[in-house]
């Protein structure tokens, strides 16, 4: 059998396993505690006189 030719079996074995639903697994959500902190960094005036110094380097 060449590499991609495949008989009807192996069709039907593919056909099977593309049609089977995997169902073992955790369904509940799982739930965090805790906080979360964002840095927004500088500001937009702060970052485009960076960029300036970038540019004119």
């Amino acid at each position: 059998m060449s590499m991609g030719a495949y008989d009807e079996n192996e069709h039907e074995r593919r056909e099977q396993q593309a049609s089977r639903v995997d169902a073992d697994f955790d369904d509940e959500r799982t739930i965090y505690h805790g906080e979360v902190e964002y840095d927004s960094g500088d500001s937009a005036e702060a970052l485009l006189d960076q960029f300036e110094q970038i540019k004119s380097n």
